[in-house]
């Protein structure tokens, strides 16, 4: 890969939200906990506050328990203020922060940036404008409009195929139509996706090597047993998203 975000040996491991082991998902702490033991790339999703900045959380909404000073509560991402987010108390004081503040904080991370909603498009791309992390960040969704805007505001970006371009690069590959994998693979770097989805096979050795042809990086979702890890990485896999960073790192250490 030519682009800056694929500068490091593979394989890759991708610590999905963070580790969340001790920390919160997707909080400063599990992206800290992360690298600290040897995760290449920090998966991670954005949401846009009431306000219009980028917020790094999942769902659209959490739910904070039930405390003695406070009943149980839902939180809507879209209907709160990124600076009420932040003081959120998630688990040992970590609240919702922002993508400029991940980024800001984490200059050497490199990170992989899940666009969930259609209003989180202009706060992501201006959060990595500003921070000058166009070169180690991948902008994706499943959602190919949400992926074509979010890139389209920083060309040159690295990026995965959303869902249409998965379905097809996995079909193609499957019947043996290369020409349909090229197709699919034109203007992204990389597929994430995992091994099956319902009935339709998407990662083995002959689609592996397919993708491959095409120029395509294949980074396969959400493996935490160590003997998936092992299988997988022997197919040829270039990157694992994992919650468990902690059981991949070593695994992919002895690959490199």
């Amino acid at each position: 890969m030519s682009k800056p975000y694929f500068a490091t040996r593979g394989p890759r491991l991708l610590a999905h939200r963070g580790l969340a082991v001790e920390a919160p998902e997707n909080t400063l702490a599990a992206f800290i906990a992360a690298l600290s033991v040897g995760a290449d790339y920090l998966e991670t999703d954005a949401r846009a506050s009431s306000d219009g900045v980028a917020v790094l959380h999942h769902d659209a909404a959490l739910r904070l328990p039930a405390r003695s000073d406070r009943p149980a509560r839902e939180v809507v991402i879209a209907e709160t203020t990124a600076l009420a987010l932040e003081r959120l108390d998630l688990g040992e004081g970590n609240g919702v922060p922002s993508l400029a503040e991940a980024l800001g904080g984490l200059p050497e991370a490199r990170f992989n940036i899940d666009v969930k909603s259609a209003d989180a498009v202009g706060p992501v791309v201006e959060a990595v404008r500003r921070a000058k992390a166009a070169d180690r960040v991948l902008l994706t969704s499943f959602s190919a409009g949400r992926r074509r805007r979010a890139t389209a505001g920083l060309p040159g970006v690295a990026t995965s195929a959303a869902a249409p371009r998965v379905l097809l690069a996995a079909v193609g590959a499957g019947l043996g139509l290369q020409p349909l994998v090229r197709l699919a693979a034109r203007g992204v770097d990389a597929l994430q996706v995992p091994e099956r989805q319902g009935p339709l096979t998407i990662v083995d050795r002959r689609r592996i090597a397919a993708y491959h042809r095409a120029g395509l990086e294949v980074h396969v979702w959400t493996v935490n047993e160590p003997a998936d890890m092992e299988r997988l990485l022997d197919l040829g896999v270039d990157g694992l998203v994992t919650d468990r960073a902690d059981l991949a790192a070593p695994i992919v250490a002895a690959r490199r």
